[in-house]
């Protein structure tokens, strides 16, 4: 048996753009990518505190040391600029294997940006 569990978690980050005429996705930090164990095209949970929706998207890689989390195409409808969101990735793992993985959490100051 197989059961999808948390793998990384980018926590409480802000959202610095929305590009609704670009073809979809979320662009974030290259830096945040690699610190959260994540990598782009990967599909990701987002969650926005301010307004409760979650979505579903994959990633694309932002510019380095930019601090940048932008939501495209439809997703920028489901979040503004200014908004805190969680970005979260799950992995498929067997039961055994679960029960000892260590999901990766960042948790980024307030400019996007690891201490």
């Amino acid at each position: 048996m197989e059961i999808e569990v948390l793998k990384s978690k980018i926590h409480k980050v802000t959202v610095t753009n929305c590009d609704l005429n670009y073809i979809g996705s979320i662009t974030i930090d290259e830096y945040l990518i690699e610190a959260a164990n994540m990598i782009p095209g990967e599909k990701v949970q987002v969650v926005n505190i301010n307004n409760g929706e979650r979505l579903e998207t994959y990633i694309i890689k932002g510019r380095k040391g930019t601090g940048e989390i932008t939501l495209n195409g439809p997703a920028a409808r489901k979040v503004q600029k200014g908004d805190k969101i969680i970005i979260i990735s799950y992995a498929r793992m067997n039961l055994n294997e679960a029960k000892t993985f260590d999901p990766t959490l960042i948790f980024p100051n307030n400019d996007n940006l690891l201490s």
